[in-house]
């Protein structure tokens, strides 16, 4: 345990890329941070750092030391929250990356759900896109993730998933609101609106586009959800989102419609942890919650 406090400078340095700036977070001087990484690079036997003009970087044998103390980090809560139980204490934090789409409804129903029955856990929530989801459970930055169409899916073990069919989203007295069946080139004939192209929902887009010989080409582009369903009702634009995220506005101003299959395949919704690692009881539990609630889910609105 006597050397924790070096790894925790150790990966604020290699956070902040700067012995200065690290410093300066964990109110020392520089160089009493330098002397004591040195001290611990002359005990552990290598050097960490690339010593860089404008900074410092891990090296190879630093990038080895931090992927470990993390993972004894996660051991360390996990053990922690096993002690907590044998005294009767439910507490543990749990960390989540997610994509946008589950902040509005699912998670804050779950967490709340959670926290009822185990009041002492709290929970940090962090929006990721789907490469951010993945390499935040690589870094050990998140206990689980739940992102929409993954990247890699690179030692990321798949807890649960869920369907999820991309819908379009349009004001109530839009003309496409009508239709029996929504085909993707009716949204693209008109103003769209769609998410940055590192967001699962527009990957799905162009790569449907592409194959009908047509591009996605909105006129607004955004890293918002919250925006996609707001400007549509000022404007006769159609914006996209999957269903778990959507729910009928009280006042019927805002609709939402599948999109044919046939046009836009059907993406996927993952929850998964980092693979091979043991989670911390608090993260372990709430990831079982999830599986549940996502396997429970009814099948998605028709809007």
């Amino acid at each position: 345990m006597r050397h924790l406090y070096s790894l925790r400078l150790i990966e604020a340095v290699a956070r902040a890329g700067s012995m200065r700036r690290a410093a300066e977070d964990a109110n020392i001087t520089a160089s009493a941070l330098n002397r004591r990484i040195r001290r611990f690079e002359a005990e552990f036997g290598a050097e960490l750092f690339e010593r860089l003009p404008g900074g410092v970087r891990l090296n190879p044998a630093g990038e080895l030391l931090l992927q470990h103390y993390r993972a004894t980090q996660s051991d360390l809560a996990r053990v922690q929250g096993q002690v907590a139980d044998l005294s009767g204490e439910r507490r543990g934090h749990v960390s989540l990356a997610c994509s946008q789409a589950l902040l509005p409804y699912f998670l804050p129903e779950q967490i709340a759900a959670y926290r009822a029955d185990h009041p002492g856990v709290t929970f940090s929530v962090k929006v990721r896109d789907r490469a951010e989801a993945e390499a935040e459970l690589a870094s050990y930055a998140s206990d689980l993730a739940l992102v929409f169409e993954p990247i890699y899916l690179v030692d990321f073990e798949v807890i649960e998933t869920v369907p999820q069919p991309v819908h379009a989203i349009m004001a109530a007295d839009h003309p496409l609101a009508a239709k029996v069946e929504l085909r993707l080139r009716d949204c693209l004939d008109g103003p769209h609106v769609a998410p940055a192209a590192r967001y699962g929902v527009r990957h799905l887009l162009d790569f449907a586009a592409r194959r009908g010989a047509r591009r996605v080409a909105p006129i607004v582009e955004t890293e918002s959800f919250e925006l996609i369903r707001h400007y549509v009702l000022h404007e006769r634009a159609v914006g996209f989102q999957i269903p778990i995220g959507l729910r009928d506005t009280r006042d019927g101003t805002l609709v939402f419609r599948p999109i044919a299959e046939r046009d836009v395949p059907v993406g996927n919704l993952f929850l998964g942890q980092m693979r091979g690692r043991a989670l911390p009881v608090a993260s372990a539990r709430f990831a079982r919650r999830l599986a549940a609630a996502l396997k429970a889910l009814p099948e998605p609105p028709a809007g």
